[in-house]
């Protein structure tokens, strides 16, 4: 079985996000950039969906400027056996890095992608949506369990107050997993020494029929959030502090 797993390289959790110039596009230069996390979770499942089927090839693919390959080195290092890279020096939206990576999973061959059910950049929790419409492959989000054979795929997603939705579709098939599925393995020292010599596939967006093609939607503007006012401390007996805190909530915060 072909697997394919889609990988976004996202800034590190700890990173101070600044704001660039034209407020449409953040600063790049000082950010750590690492493997999106839900993307890793991604990874380690398909990793041990091959190990339980005992056949198959698991392939990551990434899309963005030249340090993407990073990633997938990564990704190869934790146990991958091959990866592919999008090349896209320009900010792309959601429906165009879908088309593209739908290419490559038509080239690919795959019969079953696994991805993160979110970037944490941007929030949307989108591709995995729009690459299983533009397949016409049924698919499921939020998985926290797994289980393939070898003409299906069952899971179970997590739905509000921690209930589970179990679901069971065929292949081929898009599961977008959630944290909690497993526990990622690590980068061992023959898997960094092989990823270091890896070749990776390389496609532009003309390679994969897209070099016409424009985004759907596009930025407009970027703003941090405001600051947070200081807290005020009440003082005084509980009666004191009630009447103070019901005076300001109905003349500052003005909710009564």
């Amino acid at each position: 079985m072909n697997i394919l797993v889609l990988v976004k390289q996202v800034p590190d959790t700890e990173t101070k996000i600044k704001i660039a110039s034209d407020k449409k596009s953040i600063e790049k230069s000082d950010i750590k950039w690492v493997i999106n996390p839900y993307d890793e979770f991604a990874i380690e499942q398909a990793l041990k969906t091959k190990e339980t089927l005992k056949t198959g090839t698991v392939t990551v693919v990434s899309m963005g400027p030249d340090r993407t390959v990073d990633a997938l080195r990564t990704a190869i290092a934790m146990g991958a056996d091959n990866a592919c890279h999008i090349k896209a020096d320009q900010e792309l939206d959601t429906y165009l890095v879908s088309k593209a990576l739908v290419e490559v999973i038509k080239k690919e061959n795959a019969q079953l992608v696994f991805s993160g059910k979110q970037g944490i950049d941007d929030d949307q929790a989108a591709t995995f949506g729009y690459v299983a419409e533009l397949l016409g492959w049924p698919s499921a989000s939020m998985v926290i369990k797994c289980e393939v054979s070898a003409d299906k795929v069952a899971v179970h997603r997590e739905v509000e107050g921690g209930t589970r939705f179990a679901i069971e579709m065929p292949l081929p098939a898009v599961v977008a997993v959630d944290k909690g599925i497993n526990t990622p393995r690590y980068a061992s020292l023959p898997g960094i020494m092989k990823a270091k010599k890896k070749e990776i596939k390389t496609y532009s967006l003309a390679d994969l029929g897209l070099g016409s093609e424009t985004p759907k939607t596009s930025v407009s503007d970027f703003a941090l959030p405001p600051e947070r006012q200081a807290g005020k401390k009440l003082s005084g007996d509980a009666a004191t502090q009630v009447k103070e805190l019901v005076k300001l909530l109905r003349e500052e915060a003005k909710v009564i």
